[in-house]
């Protein structure tokens, strides 16, 4: 299941669970629309691979299957 990190990695903005700019990659690394095609090039920094967009938890699963807290931000 996915984790549905809280943040994008580069600029920490908050990216909750629904939000139409979220985009992961194979790995689940999460960035923002901004910094997925300006920073990175549709590039993830950490694995090289390609990104999508993350999918939308129906609300009604979101008691059960909370979005995850942690967040992850890297150094730069």
């Amino acid at each position: 299941m996915l984790e549905l990190r809280p943040n994008c990695e580069t600029c920490d903005t908050d990216l909750p669970n629904g939000k139409a700019d979220a985009y992961i990659c194979t790995f689940e690394c999460t960035f923002c629309a901004d910094c997925m095609e300006n920073t990175h090039k549709g590039v993830c920094p950490n694995c090289g691979g390609n990104f999508t967009l993350r999918p939308v938890r129906p609300a009604a699963l979101m008691d059960k299957y909370p979005q995850s807290t942690k967040r992850v931000l890297k150094q730069k």
